[in-house]
């Protein structure tokens, strides 16, 4: 049992599989990935993402305004607790804050992300949040509109031991991509093996950060196993033990996939 807990199904590459993406997700399945966490990134996207996730038993969606498609369209408290009482949607996000591609909005991604924080908070929900390059802005905020019961989790992590130690402070999990094969990821494997295991939760992000030996390709869920395989081994645990430990970690934390 192993859970992909972050990707984009509306994106993939479709082509190795004729355009289908039914056979992309019985392609994971085969591999063992038995669900998977489809993102909303836009107000525009959040329909297709909750379609997919209607189709399939496999598959949890989350709603939410990605840091830089604010420009796009922001969605208001109301909105986004609406939308969170929809069976099949787990999580509030992907939001957070991004001044690594956007500096110019920084302040409209503040107020979005208060704004995910909120309903987030309100319906006792996770927040899937994004951050990069924007340590003390994300915690400040955290603290100042999350509700630190139901929390959430940084994705994709790639910051510092002190965020992340810091995020774990305040109820949060943190999950890593195939980032961690890379090469050049030494500072973010040392993170890696300070994380405890009960915080831990492993993704894709495909169609992106598709993990060595895959790096250079377009990224998909069956690629998980990849990530975590190495996780294990960082870690000195078997795979079955971390697929075990991570898969109870997403349970545990996405609550309405339980």
């Amino acid at each position: 049992m192993l859970i992909d807990s972050h990707c984009h199904l509306d994106r993939l590459n479709l082509a190795p599989y004729g355009g289908d993406l039914s056979k992309a997700i019985a392609a994971a399945i085969d591999r063992g990935i038995t669900e998977m966490l489809c993102i909303s990134i836009s107000l525009q996207n959040r329909a297709d993402v909750l379609a997919i996730a209607e189709q399939y038993d496999s598959i949890w969606a989350s709603t939410g305004v990605h840091p830089l498609d604010v420009q796009s369209g922001v969605a208001s408290v109301e909105d986004l607790v609406q939308w969170t009482r929809h069976p099949k949607v787990v999580a509030v996000g992907e939001t957070g804050l991004d001044y690594y591609y956007d500096t110019e909005t920084k302040a409209l991604q503040q107020e979005s992300f208060a704004i995910h924080l909120q309903a987030a908070g309100q319906e006792n929900i996770p927040v899937v949040v994004h951050t990069r390059c924007a340590q003390e802005d994300t915690l400040n905020l955290i603290k100042a509109h999350g509700n630190l019961e139901s929390a959430g989790v940084l994705h994709c992590f790639t910051e510092t031991w002190d965020m992340a130690s810091k995020a774990i402070d305040l109820n949060y999990y943190i999950s890593i991509s195939g980032i961690v094969t890379f090469k050049n990821a030494d500072d973010l494997r040392d993170v890696v093996k300070k994380i405890p295991l009960d915080r831990l939760l492993v993704e894709t992000d495909s169609p992106y950060l598709a993990p060595i030996p895959y790096r250079g390709k377009k990224n998909e869920p069956k690629y998980v196993k990849e990530v975590a395989e190495y996780i294990a081994e960082l870690r000195g645990v078997s795979f079955e033990e971390l697929s075990s430990i991570t898969s109870e970690n997403f349970k545990r934390l996405f609550s309405k996939a339980a």
